[in-house]
């Protein structure tokens, strides 16, 4: 399977869990749950870089962002406190996967990243040394 397939596939599911986790957040009223307009500027934004811009640097970085996040997220609640048992395996179920899929997308970001910034310079010792570039 093609490394950006995966990745795609990855970020889209961090996105989903995120808003899982976002409105199960709302709905308990949890301490630090934002106004609407700002999380949905972001998820916005996180889709496009995931679907217009997956095989570009802005959109490595923004998956990168959005899989930090993701697997960030476990940590903000690590403090062991749900509220209420309503939910309660659902919600820390959506935490599980969203930290999964979050480390999974930004591993592959990174790695994007990297074969980018590589063949990128490879591109350009090639042209300064006049011999042509090789893909590897």
């Amino acid at each position: 399977m093609k490394h950006n397939v995966v990745l795609t596939v990855a970020s889209l599911l961090s996105l989903l869990f995120m808003t899982f986790h976002l409105t199960h957040d709302v709905i308990r009223q949890a301490e630090g749950a934002v106004a609407y307009p700002i999380p949905v500027l972001v998820f916005a934004l996180w889709l496009y870089g995931t679907l217009m811009l997956s095989d570009r640097v802005w959109g490595y970085v923004i998956m990168l962002v959005g899989g930090l996040f993701g697997a960030g997220m476990i940590i903000v609640h690590s403090n062991g406190i749900v509220v209420g048992t309503a939910g309660g395996f659902f919600f820390v179920w959506t935490l599980f996967a969203l930290s999964t899929t979050g480390w999974v997308t930004m591993i592959l970001s990174a790695r994007g990243l990297w074969t980018t910034f590589r063949s990128r310079r490879a591109g350009q010792l090639a042209s300064t040394s006049g011999m042509p570039a090789t893909d590897h």
